[in-house]
């Protein structure tokens, strides 16, 4: 039966957990036992392999740690103050009905700009949320926005630009995890693919997104919602004073510091090796004082320190699901009897049970090669061009990042929006992502196979 698979069983049964508001992390170890116990591996080899999985996460994790400290630095220069302040100010007077939905838009549409930004051209990712969003929550509850419609735009730009733009983190996505496993996998079976051919082939996705995204704006969470926050905005003094406070000089060294990351992170395909380097030009600059870097790493890691833990757990979740040898019979059970005559029902079912392998896992990065060596040949025996079997399997691992709870695209808007608590994690970043995203990446993935 289908639901005894482990893999189905384990990913259930996170899910279920998560939407009882139980932690993610005690979630993800739970799951990863119940897969192991149901399946052949027994309690020790379980254990062992969960605790070994571990590692696998640490690499996610210093990166995380460094774009941590990375982010309090910047914080430290005042451009994400001054960001802040100036919007606050912007306000001014009590707004009126026309200037309020004018200005909300201009607000959801920095803010997307801004994630965007942190993917492709200032590689900090989600550090920057936490900074950003917590002096704007005052704006937010004055403007009745709905936070939800937030969640999904900070989703958006996290998530839709790394799977097909090769710049910054979709660098890292597309040529040294897609296109890497695609050709290992694909070498026996004359399948090669290239940057430029997962970028196109992504594309029909992608706009799915984009339709999701203005539903979620312009539809689902247009109208206002008042939230009870004992956060309030700053008076005009405190405002002029927090600006006048900002150093023009620090404000150029975060701009060379942005400019040099940047480039070493394209050059080196290393966010650790940009990161160090910007944060020694904010230290060598005086932005903060060498002997404070302790704190700043300190500062880094609590900020930081929830989606690194998410993301190590996660990390032996996955080697248990792999180690089960599961998702392979899960694959072959859903795709037998098919062959070239039902390509539709067997694109439809290969990018369902991404969805469910990769909600679990919460992170594309990692259940690619989980993907790919099974969904390759797969697709090939199916009769799927180069560019059909591309979608079928990008789509498959980025349906992790939109709408998982235990994704890092949803948990990072949810540091920045609950901070006063009133924003929850499953309710309010979980489900609306998945229901705008998950569901048009699944429906445009399905057609972009079908038609390419």
């Amino acid at each position: 039966m289908l639901l005894t698979n482990p893999v189905i069983l384990s990913i259930l049964v996170l899910l279920t957990l998560s939407l009882l508001r139980v932690n993610v992390v005690l979630g993800l170890v739970i799951s990863a036992l119940v897969a192991g116990f149901s399946s052949d591996l027994g309690v020790t080899k379980t254990i062992n392999t969960f605790v070994n999985g571990l590692g696998g996460g640490s690499e996610v994790a210093m990166n995380y740690a460094i774009l941590g400290a990375f982010a309090v630095a910047i914080s430290r220069s005042g451009v994400t103050d001054l960001l802040a302040y100036k919007v606050i100010r912007r306000m001014g007077k009590r707004p009126t009905g026309a200037s309020i939905a004018h200005f909300k838009y201009i607000i959801l549409g920095i803010l997307l700009a801004f994630s965007i930004a942190s993917q492709n051209l200032l590689p900090v990712h989600i550090a920057f949320i936490p900074i950003v969003i917590p002096p704007l929550i005052s704006i937010f509850n004055k403007l009745k926005l709905d936070r939800r419609a937030v969640a999904c735009v900070l989703t958006f730009g996290l998530t839709s630009t790394y799977m097909w733009l090769p710049v910054g983190f979709g660098k890292i996505f597309i040529e040294s995890v897609l296109v890497k496993n695609i050709n290992l996998v694909g070498e026996p079976l004359n399948l090669h693919t290239t940057v430029g051919e997962v970028s196109l082939a992504m594309l029909i996705p992608v706009a799915g997104m984009l339709l999701g995204l203005f539903i979620a704006v312009f539809i689902s969470y247009r109208k206002p919602r008042t939230y009870k926050s004992s956060i309030e905005a700053p008076s005009e003094e405190e405002i002029e004073r927090h600006i006048s406070s900002i150093k023009p000089f620090h404000i150029w060294v975060s701009l060379v510091a942005v400019v040099v990351t940047f480039a070493l992170q394209l050059m080196t395909s290393s966010t650790i090796i940009g990161g160090l380097a910007g944060l020694m030009i904010f230290g060598i600059s005086g932005v903060f004082r060498l002997k404070e870097s302790n704190d700043i790493f300190h500062q880094g890691l609590n900020l930081m320190a929830m989606i690194g833990f998410v993301m190590i757990a996660a990390s032996g979740f996955a080697a248990v699901i792999n180690a089960t040898g599961c998702v392979d019979v899960l694959i072959h059970s859903f795709s037998e009897g098919l062959g070239p005559d039902n390509k539709g029902l067997a694109a439809f079912l290969m990018l369902i049970v991404g969805l469910f392998i990769t909600m679990g896992i919460g992170s594309s990065f990692s259940t690619v090669p989980i993907i790919t060596s099974i969904y390759v040949p797969l697709c090939i025996s199916l009769g799927f061009s180069p560019l059909a079997t591309i979608v079928i399997v990008g789509v498959s691992a980025a349906l992790g990042d939109a709408g998982s709870p235990a994704s890092d695209s949803t948990l990072g808007p949810t540091s920045g929006l609950n901070v006063d608590g009133k924003h929850d994690h499953i309710w309010d970043s979980v489900v609306p992502t998945f229901l705008h995203y998950n569901i048009p990446l699944v429906a445009f993935g399905w057609l972009a196979a079908m038609t390419l």
